[in-house]
């Protein structure tokens, strides 16, 4: 073989490298990726704060459904209200279901001042609300405004009675997608004063009839019998639909109690 016919094998080599060089200096050009967390705990340590030792009550916040088209990694933003954009740089730090969980349940338990016991035991006794949230809208316009609809429920185990609930909140926002992140906190805040609402008032229905159960019980059962009479008691007593929806000053949320589906 001549060095006349290398001659284009070579160019041919030279030009792949230099497609590799230049596709490898365009990857490394590209701007970094930005991450955003929805729980103010974890982005503002002047959040913290120490839970009771003894709650009088507990709380559980499952898995959180959201829409599928914002759940994603990305931030989903609208365009218009036929159009949006899937922001490749700007991120959550996880998928935005385990976000909106973990904002609202650290909101929660401070504000209600006790423990998350989603996935994990819990001593006997204590009176356990389960918080279940369906998020059916979470849209971002940046610039003016965070929008989140939210229907949630409030069950007291172990009976099956249960107050449902839908609340609806716009926050209105500044430029920016630190500006957005910080509307959609605030949203969640909101929710989070209405459900915690919703469980003091659970908890406050709850009360009169344990005590009752307490006092009633003879002496020499009163350790076993006064639980078991409290949780019948409380299954028929809250079963009825005399537990309402925390207020609304914007009267946005509705409300239906009765037995759990």
């Amino acid at each position: 073989m001549t060095a006349r016919s290398l001659r284009p094998a070579r160019l041919a080599r030279a030009a792949l490298a230099a497609a590799a060089a230049a596709t490898l200096a365009a990857c490394s050009s590209s701007p970094p990726a930005r991450f955003y967390t929805l729980d103010a705990a974890t982005a503002t340590a002047a959040t913290a704060q120490n839970v009771s030792a003894n709650p009088a009550f507990l709380i559980q916040v499952p898995s959180i459904g959201v829409p599928e088209q914002v759940a994603k990694n990305q931030l989903v933003v609208q365009k218009n209200a036929a159009q949006v954009d899937v922001l490749e740089e700007e991120r959550w730090s996880s998928p935005p279901a385990d976000e909106i969980r973990r904002a609202l349940s650290s909101a929660l338990t401070r504000r209600l001042d006790t423990i998350d016991v989603a996935d994990a035991a819990y001593p006997a006794g204590v009176p356990v609300y389960r918080v279940s949230v369906n998020v059916q809208r979470f849209e971002s316009w940046p610039g003016e405004h965070a929008a989140l609809a939210a229907v949630w429920s409030v069950r007291a185990l172990p009976s099956q009675a249960v107050m449902t609930c839908r609340t609806d909140v716009v926050e209105p926002v500044q430029p920016g997608y630190d500006a957005l992140v910080a509307g959609h906190r605030q949203a969640i805040g909101e929710l989070a004063d209405r459900i915690a609402a919703g469980v003091r008032a659970m908890a406050a229905a709850r009360a009169p009839v344990a005590a009752r159960a307490a006092t009633n019980g003879a002496a020499a059962r009163k350790a076993a019998a006064a639980t078991k009479d409290a949780a019948a008691d409380d299954a028929s007593s809250l079963a009825t639909p005399v537990v309402r929806c925390p207020a609304s000053p914007s009267a946005a949320d509705t409300q239906r109690v009765g037995d759990a589906p």
